[in-house]
């Protein structure tokens, strides 16, 4: 069992193996041929990559990926010369709901590509590393629903997901009986409000490298304040 968070252990160097003896896109071979860290690698080892997602939704069958921004990272090091970020054109015109929330407007997409026209890059960018998101379900569901668009199948790949691992850490703090005589509640686990706890600088929300860069220093402070450096990254990827 997970020793963090009490559910399966997968084995994602196995799982990469069957999915890419299964797979038939050429460039989700190439994604699956790279070689990840064996499941008992120590956190304080691994290079991480900070993933963030801007979208046109939160339904990942209807709404679209509008941009895309990553750095790699380790415990230690956030590596911002390597970062990258995309804009993408989405299928559909861009609702007001989403241009407030996002500050993306249609002239910024304008002479954007499709994310077919960029697929090859990001999944490159993507290959041999263990994601590290807030909220895994936009950045895998978005991903692997606009791969099955447009090239007819998914995709699939490890992730840390901070906020679940603040929702764990936040669980613990709020537990027992004294603390449930006195009413107290787990705190908010978004991203602002996380990053806070442990005295990180507010950013400007719903820009996705910003994001990218916030949640990989939000992941280096849970485990600074809360987590062993040199447990295995099978306690903690999902």
């Amino acid at each position: 069992m997970n020793k963090l968070f009490g559910s399966p252990t997968i084995d994602w160097p196995y799982k990469f193996q069957q999915k890419l003896e299964r797979c038939k896109d050429e460039r989700l071979k190439r994604f699956y041929s790279h070689e990840l860290p064996s499941p008992d690698t120590p956190i304080s080892e691994i290079t991480f990559l900070a993933v963030d997602f801007e979208t046109t939704g939160l339904d990942a069958k209807k709404d679209d990926i509008i941009t895309i921004g990553i750095v790699p990272f380790s415990l230690n090091r956030i590596y911002l010369k390597q970062a990258k970020h995309w804009t993408i054109r989405p299928r559909k015109q861009l609702e007001e709901e989403s241009v407030v929330i996002h500050g993306i407007t249609h002239n910024d997409i304008l002479d954007a590509p499709d994310l077919n026209e960029i697929i090859d890059d990001v999944l490159e960018a993507f290959s041999g590393h263990i994601m590290v998101v807030h909220y895994r379900r936009i950045e895998r569901d978005f991903l692997s629903n606009a791969l099955k668009v447009r090239i007819g199948e998914g995709i699939e790949f490890p992730v840390l997901d901070t906020l679940e691992i603040e929702s764990n850490i936040q669980g613990k703090l709020a537990g027992g009986i004294w603390n449930k005589l006195k009413g107290k509640q787990p705190g908010s686990v978004r991203l602002g409000q996380s990053r806070r706890r442990y005295s990180l600088p507010d950013y400007t929300p719903h820009h996705a490298l910003t994001d990218a860069i916030a949640t990989a220093e939000l992941l280096q402070a849970q485990i600074a304040h809360h987590y062993d450096p040199n447990a295995p990254i099978k306690s903690m990827w999902l």
